[in-house]
């Protein structure tokens, strides 16, 4: 999908949100990536193939830690 320089990450990669915004919706509470990520505002991801990513937040990870 990406055209520009540098591309950006692909869709299944860790860094898949750094993907530039191509519409972004704030009052419903998701964006298009670049990618074909779509990002909600809640942190969920749905990836281009359909695959769902729950919600995540830094806090997350403090919490299964301790």
């Amino acid at each position: 999908m990406c055209r520009h320089q540098p591309p950006c990450p692909s869709p299944d990669g860790p860094d898949r949100d750094a993907a530039r915004t191509v519409a972004s919706h704030p009052e419903q509470g998701w964006s298009l990536l670049c990618n074909g990520v779509v990002l909600f505002e809640d942190t969920g991801e749905l990836l281009p193939d359909g695959v769902v990513i729950a919600p995540h937040r830094p806090t997350d990870l403090r919490a299964t830690a301790a």
